[in-house]
């Protein structure tokens, strides 16, 4: 399954992936055609009622990452943020753990969130994960690690420039794709493109081009993000608020 996946970041057009947080969602993105999914941390985290940024313990996103895989055959990555430790072996257990329950791929990032969030140093992300990568590779687990690069994220100075030196770092650290979330200016992903050979991921945001001018770019793997999740929550917020000022409950079935 893992080779699948790989493979369908090679595709003439990108892959769409569908972020989830539950069953339900999964169920949804399977029935609606998409060839993957992928764990949106964000969401996900505030089904439960956690912040972003690793406030979930990571015994709660297993569960929730396993009732995910039993309810849906496609191609499951999982969002584990900055790996939920600085151990490099710790870091392994955790995606041991989820290839043990069918994930396919993981995405790690390089900032972390303490009082805010912010980039690691690159160097020190990269030694870290070529570490992660060795201990995978000793305990025989196939994992698609797709870094989470945030430097548009952060919108730090000269993001693409500071892109351009990362990307080439974690190519260089065996990442198997780099995740740019919030870059959306045509010319910056051209350039973030044409610097690695590495599939690029991009993120949906408003200013984000559509897909025809995407695979034109070069970009390979396009995620929904959390969005889904807020619209929907917006959609019950309405909804409810309705049927209060209404004095009925006619609203839920127009």
């Amino acid at each position: 399954m893992m080779r699948e996946f790989k493979q369908l970041h090679q595709q003439k057009t990108p892959l769409l992936l569908a972020n989830v947080w539950d069953a339900t969602s999964a169920k949804c993105a399977e029935a609606a055609g998409y060839q993957a999914i992928g764990t949106s941390s964000a969401a996900l985290a505030a089904v439960l009622g956690y912040e972003d940024g690793e406030h979930i313990p990571f015994e709660e996103l297993l569960f929730v990452v396993k009732r995910i895989a039993a309810s849906s055959s496609l191609p499951l990555s999982v969002d584990i943020e900055s790996g939920f430790s600085a151990e490099p072996r710790i870091i392994a257990n955790h995606i041991q753990q989820l290839a043990e329950l069918g994930v396919v791929g993981v995405n790690i990032e390089d900032s972390q969130v303490q009082d805010t969030r912010t980039l690691r140093n690159k160097d020190e992300f990269a030694t870290l994960l070529q570490s992660v990568r060795a201990e995978l590779a000793g305990r025989e687990v196939p994992m698609f690690i797709n870094v989470r690069c945030d430097t548009f994220l952060l919108g730090v100075d000269n993001a693409v420039d500071e892109a351009l030196s990362r990307a080439s770092s974690y190519q260089a650290a065996s990442a198997d794709g780099l995740f740019f979330p919030c870059i959306s200016c045509e010319q910056d992903i051209a350039r973030v493109v044409g610097a690695t050979s590495l599939p690029i991921n991009v993120m949906a945001v408003p200013s984000l081009p559509d897909i025809q001018i995407l695979t034109q770019l070069g970009v390979k793997r396009i995620s929904t993000g959390n969005f889904a999740q807020i619209a929907m929550n917006e959609q019950l917020s309405t909804k409810l608020s309705q049927i209060k000022a209404q004095g009925s409950c006619s609203i839920l079935f127009e």
